[in-house]
This record gives structure tokens, C-alpha cells and sequence, in this order.
């Protein structure tokens, strides 16, 4: 339902794709010996493309020598005849012809880097030769500074270096081609980048020497060189910055204020805020340089109006990095942005950065927003504006595909800064301010601001959560009504709407609205004249069952599977008639989201839907049909798995014919069919249906599973100029590296990667030694994936396989098994040691663990225990810092109740996993070196008997266990604490809400220490006092391990024919058959234990006595009888 916008992160500029490169890399000649390589095709061919030169491509076959400088007359013509084919070979490169540019690219790639450097400054200094040479010669240099720099440059003797370095500057002071200058400009900032040496000593002077004479030069030029160089490389003063600093900032003050010439204020604005974002963490140079923000924001408004937005573009990045920095002159950067956000004449483009910094304060500086109310309440009208600003389209109500979001649509951008910008500031503010213009909007006669007003309340969901869920009935029959809108735009907004709702507010909202909702959104579904609405409440539907409790939607299937049959039935006719299937996509998943949520209560409906389904499998093979095709499979194999194996079994084999034959056409299939993902996870959806009799399809399986989960993605490192010179394109992310450069990375191909290697854990999973055949190659494929940082799924895929491939390869022998740990193991140390992303990091430790106990003692050496040491206590080092971090922000200045809410969130003042993993420790400590542990006594004793009481069950239970072996292991030191604790642990278990599922286990916990007490410091306590008590509390059944204590001790009690426990005249043993029953029941303690052996022995002896078995077995219901029974027949 939400448009989940990603934000462009900082240095994204456009997404654009990596360009097609001009110099993949190619095989050096045989005859040579490889030389370093320039990545030269990492980035765009500059300029537009010549017609190819006449002639076959040039080809330089000899190594060319390094510049000379006294070269006799024949020297000289043979150089100028390698010159002139380089130029050649230049024209080529940016031929439009693919086997012409081919062949250049691979006599390039084969030219000595010291040759290239030649060549490439003599074409930049030829001023005669063709402008599209000289850019490229320009481009290709600073590439080969860029990605070859230590190959290349060190080797040059240092005469050629110093001659390049001069040749350089007097390059850029002769240059009159504005474009041109800031090429080479660029390469002076990538070599004077890589002359700073690894202590910050900047080993070219003669180029800072340059910059201070150029940027107070009267040649205009020259000034804009000076900026642009310092722009690029902000770093190039190193380790003498902070002599320079005045310098600096005085340079930049006076080209700032230079009236005359509008680019060189732009410039230097740019420059400042390269600056800044290059001393992110230096605080105090922020307060140095201040005082240009006033200046810098004049620059901002200016250069959009002379149409050119990269200054704009900075102070979003500002925005995103160093907020702190805007705060001396936040009222003015806000006032500023609002003035361009609602400016008109403004291009769409510039209006929504100008919101953008808005948007991005609200996340990277919520607090110091928050102070600024009047600005929240001025820039909310604005984005309700930008998303009344929608286009009349007679086409959109019956159109068949559904376009992309049109994301640079004032509309699209409007809604995503809301949903952001309520999720950064929070409900409590942005609530109150919203609610009046929502409403005023759902009144107004122009379907554009209903709508509006309905995706406006889809988008502040997530971030008003808590203050929307307690007038959540008012708006909920509210959004209704628009389901009956005279505009089918408005009532596909309510339907959008709804679903938002149903996501953001599961599953409270299904609980409260099922039956409201359902029926609305059934009747919605029936608007024959308009498909995008239909389409849109079905999936509505989709996202109210995907989270909708089994039990409330049972009443409801007659009636849901009613309406979707009759429906399925006349889309199918609509798309043998008309080819029209945008409605038929979504009822089919609606049918799977139903028959997921159902399971096998959807049995009696299977034969109505499962014909159809395969009819459309068999038949929809179209090009344009492959998402509904796709869609149909996803949903016969959820309903398979709904009904079970039993029922599916009728259609099993037709299914896995259909699938087998799709399958065969895999390698037909283009890499962007979504059949592709929807066959990956159908197939082990049908291997958890079949389970091990799946094995036989394995073969045609795994080729095209494993072909998916090795997909490589493309990458680029790019600077930035690459990023200026790309073209918009979906499918590429940016992420800026900091010093002028971004990585980027082709996104396409990553969820089906992530998928596959999920279908791979479910076949390991599933058919265990069944799998064996595979899991050498599919270690060998999930190993090195515990690094492949561009996809958090693929990583946890990675590490949930290891221990599922070990238990696959057991069946193969102790050798082959040590061996496949050997191969895991050091990677998944080493991947806990480097992992980023805590929720990652868990699984990979979890996976880890489970690994040690397949492979059980001696499974690790020293050296992994001293690595894991080490790495151990930097998380926790970590961890304990986090916390001094939360302190430090609740010193700032701009601390307010919502920062201590989101600190709050991630940790209160002790967060209780500290307090859980102390008592653990002192637990162990307590159990394992008793009576000795009561010498530290004093750090753990009062905490131990606070925390029994904690708010947190974690840390409840770690306190109870504590007690209980404290009671059991410790010495007569500490019978007085046995004695304190006992009333302590008696009121959390008879509190109201102890057995409730988070509770259980904290209770359990505290019943067993209770026991214990009882039983090994009988003199502590009144034992029969509290022992009826202990036995209305009886049995345990969810922690296992203290089930067997309670259930052994219950033992001593009777075998000993404790009075009170027996009760008079035994009249207690009914109830105690009841507590055995329901422990059995519970499957509280395995057969095999010597515990279970004593309570069947308990029961036999009742056994032999006649009318007491008979009184006993008659109070116990039919279900206890069996287990009573099962125990008697097992232990």
C-alpha cells in the first residue's frame, strides 16, 4: 500500500546506472606481460559520440617511451605519429560502433601506464585536436589517477613527475574552454588526493601555492579553478589545515561575496559545504565557520534561480550529515526552504529538494525541528499541496498494467516526505497539526484533494501509530464511506487507505473491524467498470488476511471464498475475451493470502479453485501474462500447504508436471521474469508439502536455484563527476564513500538472490540426509556469502545454512563432516567479528552456536577461543559505550520528552538485557563454585532479590533461577536470603497475569526456586505451610529443565508418603494423577528420564490398590487418561 521511498542518501545524486563501460576489461596481448590496469570503463563516456574515424581501428603496437626531453628529429616524427594514432585510438573509444570501440578498448587497456600518461596529457594540451578527444583523454587520466594511481605514478622517475605536476597547472592557466578547465581541474584534485602521504604531509606545494595564487587572481577563470579544485579535494591542505584554517575561511568569505560573477559565489558556496561535509566531526571548525551560512543560504536561493541546483543539492546533504552545523541559522535555512517549496516558477525538481532538507531535518535532527513548530505547521499545507498536483486521465480506471510510480510526480514526493516526516517528528506533533487540513480535504468537491486527503491519512500511519489507534474507530468509518466515492480515483484511495490501516495497525484493526471491513471491501470488489479500483481492493484484502488472526477470519470464508470464485471465474473470461488481467493478478493472491491465513479449514473450498488455478498455469504462456502466470503458481503451492499433503496429493503430480515444464523453459526465461522467484520459493513450498519424496525432483531443481542464488550484481566505484554525468535509470543505488566518491550497485537480480538462497536453508532444512548430494556445492556458495554485505537477507540465508548442512552431511562420516566445519568455521568467526547490522549479527551467533553443538567437544582450537575472546568483549566493549552515548545525548542542547522516548525505546536507564546476562553470570557463579561464590555476595545478593519483582520476565526468571541455586548449591551463608526471598517469589506467581505467554516462563522459574528452597533448606521455611500452595501451582510444563526438579522432588514427597502431600486418607492422589497427566500432556519430561520412570512407578503401586485407582482414573477427562496410560506404556 505505502510507497516505501527510499531516501536518496547522501552523494546519490540522480540514480542513474552504472554506464555501460567503454573499457570492460580486457586480456592484455599474449606477447606482453600483463600490465597494472586502469579500471577505465567504471563510469560514462564524456560528450557526444563522433562518427568513427575512416579506416580500420587504430592499433599502437609498439610500448611507447616515457616523456623525453631532447629527442632527435626522427625521434620526434615517430612520436608524432604514435601521438596521431592515439588519436585514432580516441575516436574509436567513442565510436558508436561495438566492434570498433571493442577493439580500442583492448589496444587501451594494453598501452604501459606510463605510456598512457603521455599520450593522454599530450592530447589534453593539443588545443587544435578534436574537442570529444580531448574531454576523453581528460576523463581517461583522471581514471588512471584514480584506480591505478600506486601502479602507475611511483614508478615514474621523479623528473617525469615533476613535469607532469607543472605541466598540469600551466594546462589549467592556459585552458580558455570553461568545461574543459574543470576536467583538468579534476585531475589536479585526483593528484594531489593521492599526494598526501599517509601522515597528512602534502607532497605537491607547488600545487597549494597554485590555489592561494589563483583564487585572489583578477582572471576569472583561474578564481573558478581554484574552487573547483578545492571543491573536489576539500583535503588538500592535510595536516596543515588547521594553520590554514583563517586562510581558508577568508577565501572563501571573499569569493562568496563576489557580486559580479554568480558562479564563482555558487562555487565557493559548494566548496564550503564540500568543506564542512569533509570535517563532519570537527565541532569546533563548524563554530568557526558559521558566520558563512548567511551567505551560503543567499547562494542557495540565488543559483536556483539562475536554474541551477547544486548548491540546493548541498545544503541537503548538510541536511543528512552535519545538521548541528544549520543550527546558529536553522529559523533562516527553514524559512529559505519553505520560500522554494511553495515557489511555483520553481522547477518540480528544485521545490522538492528545497522540501527535502525539510524532510531530512525531521529524521537527522528531529529534536532541533521539533523546537521549530511554526515551520512543521507551514511545511505540512505544503506537501498536502504538492499531492493535490495529480493529472486527469481518462485511461486510468480500466488500465491494464500498472506503471511505476512516477517518482519525480510532485504527488509521489509529496506523500513520501509526509510518511517521513511523521515518522521522524512524531505522532504528538504532527497529529494535532494535520488532523483539520485531512479533514477540510475529504470535504472538498474536487476529487483531487479527497484523494489526497485519504493517501495523506495512509502516510502518517506508521509514524502516528500511537496517537491515531485511540480514534482509529472515527477514521476507520470514516475512510468507509469514501469507498462509495462518485470518483473511482477517491475510492481507490480509500481502498489504499484501508490497507495502510490494516498493515500499520495489525492486528488490532482486524480484530476490531473484520466484519466492517471484509464487507466493504468484498462490495468494492464487484465495481465491474473500473479494474484499478477492484484490483486495488483486493489488494487491500490481501494486506487486512496476511495479518488477520485464523480464528476471526473462519466465519468469514463462505462468503470470502464466494465472492473471489465468482470473481476468478469472470476475470478469466475477461482475459480469454479481452486480454485484460490486472484484476485476476491480485484475486489470485487474495485466494492465497486467504487459504495462508485458513489452512486447513480452506480443505472443503480446494476443488473449487485448484481446476482454474492449473487451467491458468497451463495455458497463460504470453510474454505479458508472466506476473499472473507467476502469481497462479505462488498461490497453487500456498494452498497446497494450507491443506496438506493428503488433500494435495489428487493434484501433486499435474502440479510438479507444470512446474517441471516451466522449469525446462528456465533457461529461456529472461533474467527479469518474475516467474522466476514466485517458481524458486513454489518449489519448497512443494518440498515441505512432499517432504522427502521431493528428493527426486532435486536434479531439475537445483541448476537453476543455484544459478540464481550465485547471481554476481554489477558494481561501480564512481566519483563524482561520473555521478554529474549520469543518466537517470532505475536500478542503481548510490552510496557516497566520503571523499568525492560513491559506490554504486545494480539492484536488480538481489531479492531473487536472497530468495534462492532462502529455498536453499528450506531444502537443507527439510529433506536433511536427502540433501547430502548437494551440500558440497552449496557450502562452497554460502561460506563466501557471509560477506556479501549488499543484501542483509543473503547474509542470514548464509548463516542459517551452515548448521542445516552439517546435519545434511552427518550421514557421510566424521571425516567428511570435520572437514566441511573447517571450511565454515574460521569465516564464521571472522563474520561475527565484522558483521554491521545487529539483527544479522544475532543470527549469525545463533547459527554458530547451533554449529557447536552438531559438531560437539574439540570442535574449536585455542586460537578460535582467543579470537573469539577478543571479539566477544569488543561487543560487549560496544555495547557499554552505546549506552555512555545514550548519556551524552540527554546532555544536548536540543534533549525534549520525545528524544528520552526513542532513547527509551532502545534501551531504558539499565536496559534489561544487561540486567539478564549480570544475573546469568552470577547465577553460574553461584551454581558452580558454592559455597565460596558468598565472598562476592555483596554485588549480586540485593540485585538477585530486587529483580525477582522486575517489569522484565528476561530478567525475572534469571533472578528466580539465581534464587532456586542459591537454595540448592550455596552454603548456610546464605539461608537467610532463602528466607527473605521466599514471599518474593510468591507474589510474582500468584500475580494476576503470571501465566500469560511472556510470563510463563519467569513464573515457572520462580515455582521450581520455591521447590527448592522447600527441599534443600527445609529450616529456612514453614514447609507445610507453603507446600498445598507449591501443589496448586503444579505442574510445570514450558521450561522443561525445571519441570524434571519440581516433577523429582514431587517424587521424594510421595515416596517418602508425605502426609500433607498425600493428603488425608490419600485423598489428594486424584489430584496429584492430574498434576502427572497434565505434565505428560505437556510432554513437560522425556521417557527416557529417570524422573518419568519414578511417576509411573507412582502410579502402578496406585494401580494395585483397587477402588483408590478407580476413584482416581474417574476424575480425570479422557485426554488425561490416554497420557496416564502413555506413561504406564513408555516409561
Amino acid at each position: 500500500m505505502k510507497r516505501r521511498h527510499r531516501r536518496p542518501r547522501r552523494g546519490e545524486g540522480s540514480r542513474g546506472p552504472a554506464p555501460s563501460s567503454p573499457f570492460p576489461f580486457a586480456p592484455p596481448f599474449p606477447a606482453r606481460p600483463p600490465q597494472p590496469r586502469a579500471a577505465a570503463g567504471a563510469g560514462p563516456r564524456a560528450g557526444p559520440a563522433p562518427a568513427p574515424p575512416a579506416g580500420p581501428p587504430a592499433r599502437l603496437t609498439a610500448p611507447v617511451s616515457p616523456p623525453s626531453f631532447s629527442l632527435t628529429p626522427s625521434a620526434m616524427a615517430a612520436a608524432a605519429a604514435e601521438q596521431q594514432q592515439f588519436y585514432l585510438l580516441l575516436g574509436n573509444l567513442l565510436s558508436p560502433d561495438n566492434v570498433v570501440r571493442k577493439q580500442a578498448e583492448e589496444t587501451y587497456e594494453n598501452i604501459p601506464g606510463q605510456s598512457k600518461i603521455t599520450f593522454l596529457l599530450q592530447a589534453i594540451r593539443n588545443t587544435t585536436a578534436a574537442e570529444e578527444a580531448r574531454q576523453m583523454a581528460a576523463v581517461l587520466l583522471r581514471r588512471l589517477l584514480s584506480s591505478a594511481f600506486d601502479e602507475v605514478y611511483p614508478t615514474l622517475p621523479s623528473d617525469v613527475q615533476t613535469a607532469i605536476k607543472s605541466e598540469l597547472l600551466m594546462i589549467i592557466q592556459m585552458e580558455t574552454q570553461s568545461s574543459m578547465r574543470k576536467k583538468i581541474c579534476d585531475i589536479a584534485a585526483e593528484l594531489a588526493r593521492n599526494l598526501i602521504d599517509e601522515d597528512g604531509n602534502n607532497q605537491w606545494p607547488e600545487g597549494l601555492k597554485f590555489l592561494f595564487d589563483s583564487v585572489s587572481s583578477q582572471n576569472m577563470g583561474l578564481r573558478e579553478a581554484a574552487l573547483h579544485i578545492f571543491w573536489n579535494f576539500p583535503g588538500i591542505f592535510g595536516n596543515q589545515q588547521q594553520h590554514y584554517l583563517d586562510v581558508i575561511k577568508r577565501m572563501l568569505v571573499q569569493c562568496m561575496q563576489d557580486q559580479e560573477h554568480p558562479s564563482i559565489r555558487t562555487l565557493s558556496a559548494r566548496a564550503t559545504a564540500a568543506f564542512i561535509l569533509a570535517n563532519e566531526h570537527n565541532v569546533a571548525l563548524f563554530k568557526h565557520f558559521a558566520d558563512l551560512l548567511p551567505g551560503f543560504l543567499q547562494a542557495v536561493n540565488d543559483s536556483c534561480y539562475q536554474n541551477d541546483d547544486s548548491v540546493l543539492k548541498s545544503l541537503v546533504e548538510i541536511a543528512d550529515t552535519v545538521p548541528k552545523y544549520l543550527r546558529p541559522h536553522l529559523e533562516a535555512t527553514l524559512q529559505l526552504s519553505l520560500k522554494l517549496c511553495g515557489d511555483t516558477s520553481l522547477n518540480n525538481m528544485q521545490r522538492q529538494l528545497a522540501l527535502e532538507v525539510i524532510v531530512t531535518l525531521s529524521e537527522t535532527a528531529a529534536a532541533m525541528l521539533r523546537k521549530h513548530t511554526n515551520i512543521v505547521a507551514q511545511t505540512i499545507p505544503q506537501m498536502l499541496a504538492m499531492m493535490v498536483d495529480l493529472e486527469e486521465d481518462e485511461d486510468w480506471a480500466n488500465a491494464d498494467e500498472l506503471e511505476d510510480d512516477d517518482f519525480d510526480s510532485n504527488a509521489v514526493a509529496g506523500e513520501s516526505a509526509l510518511d517521513r516526516m511523521a515518522c521522524g517528528l512524531g505522532g504528538k506533533l504532527v497529529l494535532p497539526m494535520i488532523k483539520e487540513h485531512i479533514m477540510q480535504m475529504l470535504q472538498n468537491p474536487d476529487w483531487k484533494y479527497r484523494h489526497a486527503g485519504l493517501m495523506a491519512l495512509s502516510a502518517i500511519g506508521e509514524g502516528c501509530h500511537q496517537q491515531m489507534e485511540g480514534i482509529l474507530n472515527e477514521i476507520v468509518n470514516f475512510v468507509l464511506l469514501f469507498l462509495q466515492d462518485p470518483h473511482p480515483r477517491v475510492r481507490y484511495a480509500a481502498c489504499n487507505a484501508v490497507g495502510q490501516m490494516a498493515t500499520d495497525f495489525a492486528p488490532g484493526f482486524q480484530k476490531k473491524f473484520h466484519e466492517k471491513v471484509i464487507a466493504a471491501l468484498l462490495q468494492t470488489m464487484e465495481d465491474q467498470g473500473n479494474q484499478r479500483v477492484q484490483a486495488h481492493a483486493a489488494a487491500a484484502l490481501i494486506n487486512f488476511t496476511e495479518d488477520c488472526p485464523k480464528s476471526l477470519l473462519i466465519p468469514y470464508l463462505d462468503n470470502l471464498v464466494k465472492h473471489l470464485h465468482s470473481i476468478m471465474v469472470l476475470k478469466l473470461q475477461e482475459l480469454i475475451q479481452k486480454g485484460t488481467k490486472l484484476v485476476l493478478e491480485q484475486v489470485v493472491t487474495s485466494i492465497a493470502s486467504v487459504a495462508d491465513t485458513a489452512e486447513e479449514k480452506f480443505v472443503p473450498y480446494y476443488d473449487l479453485f485448484m481446476p482454474s488455478l492449473k487451467h491458468i498455469v497451463e495455458n497463460a504462456v504470453q510474454k505479458e501474462l508472466r506476473l499472473l502466470r507467476g502469481k497462479t503458481i505462488e498461490c497453487i503451492s500456498l494452498i497446497g500447504l494450507a491443506v496438506g499433503k493428503e488433500k494435495f496429493m489428487q493434484d501433486a503430480s499435474d502440479v510438479m508436471q507444470l512446474l517441471l515444464k516451466t522449469q525446462t523453459d528456465f533457461s529461456d526465461m529472461e533474467d527479469d521474469d518474475p516467474q522466476i522467484s514466485y517458481m524458486i520459493s513454489a518449489w519448497a513450498r512443494m518440498c515441505k508439502i512432499l517432504g522427502k519424496e521431493f528428493q527426486q525432483y532435486l536434479p531439475v531443481v537445483m541448476g537453476p536455484l543455484m544459478k540464481t542464488a550465485s547471481i554476481k550484481p554489477e558494481v561501480a566505484l564512481l566519483d563524482t563527476q561520473d555521478m554529474e554525468n549520469m543518466s537517470d535509470d532505475d536500478g542503481w543505488e548510490f552510496v557516497n564513500l566520503g571523499d568525492q566518491q560513491s559506490f554504486g550497485i545494480k539492484t536488480a537480480g538481489l531479492e531473487e538472490k536472497s530468495t534462492a538462497c532462502q529455498m536453499l536453508v528450506c531444502y537443507a532444512k527439510e529433506l536433511k540426509e536427502g540433501f547430502v548430494e548437494y551440500t558440497e556445492q552449496v557450502v562452497k556458495l554460502m561460506v563466501p556469502l557471509l560477506k556479501f554485505y549488499f543484501h542483509d537477507g543473503v547474509r542470514v540465508a548464509a548463516a542459517e545454512s551452515m548448521p542445516l548442512l552439517l546435519e545434511c552431511a552427518r550421514v557421510r562420516g566424521p571425516e567428511y563432516l570435520t572437514q566441511m566445519w573447517h571450511f565454515m568455521c574460521d569465516a564464521l568467526i571472522k563474520a561475527i567479528g565484522t558483521e554491521p547490522d545487529s539483527d544479522v549479527l544475532s543470527e549469525i551467533m545463533h547459527s554458530f552456536a547451533k554449529c557447536i553443538e552438531v559438531m560437539g567437544d574439540g570442535c574449536l582450537n585455542n586460537e578460535h577461543f582467543e579470537e573469539l575472546g577478543g571479539i566477544l568483549k569488543a561487543k560487549l566493549e560496544e555495547h557499554f559505550k552505546n549506552q555512555e552515548l545514550r548519556q551524552v545525548k540527554r546532555q544536548d542542547e536540543d534533549y525534549d520528552e520525545q528524544v528520552e522516548e526513542s532513547l527509551q525505546d532502545e534501551c531504558p536507564h539499565r536496559p534489561w538485557p544487561d540486567r539478564q546476562w549480570g544475573l546469568c553470570i552470577f547465577d553460574d557463579v553461584i551454581e558452580h563454585c558454592s559455597p565460596a561464590s558468598f565472598k562476592y555476595a555483596e554485588y549480586f545478593l540485593r540485585p538477585m532479590l530486587q529483580y525477582v519483582c522486575d517489569n522484565s520476565p528476561e530478567v525475572r526468571q534469571a533472578a528466580a533461577y539465581g534464587l532456586g541455586v542459591m537454595a540448592q548449591y550455596g552454603g548456610d551463608n546464605y539461608r537467610p536470603f532463602c528466607t527473605e526471598a521466599l514471599p518474593l517469589l510468591v507474589r510474582v506467581i500468584q500475580s494476576a497475569d503470571s501465566k500469560t505467554k511472556e510470563n510463563v516462563n519467569a513464573t515457572e522459574n520462580c515455582i521450581s526456586a520455591v521447590g527448592k528452597i522447600m527441599k534443600f533448606k527445609p529450616d529456612c521455611v514453614n514447609v507445610e505451610e507453603v507446600l498445598p500452595h507449591w501443589l496448586s501451582w503444579l505442574p510445570l510444563h514450558e521450561d522443561k529443565e525445571e519441570a524434571v526438579q519440581t516433577f523429582s522432588y514431587l517424587c521424594d514427597l510421595i515416596e517418602s508418603n508425605h502426609p500433607i502431600v498425600l493428603g488425608p486418607n490419600n485423598t489428594n492422589l486424584p489430584k496429584i494423577f492430574s498434576i502427572i497427566a497434565e505434565g505428560e500432556m505437556h510432554e513437560a519430561i522425556k521417557h527416557e528420564d529417570p524422573c518419568a520412570k519414578r511417576l509411573a512407578n507412582v502410579v502402578r503401586q496406585v494401580q494395585t490398590s483397587g477402588g483408590l485407582w478407580t476413584e482416581c482414573i474417574a476424575q480425570l477427562s479422557p485426554e488425561q487418561q490416554a497420557a496416564i496410560q502413555e506413561l504406564l506404556n513408555s516409561a
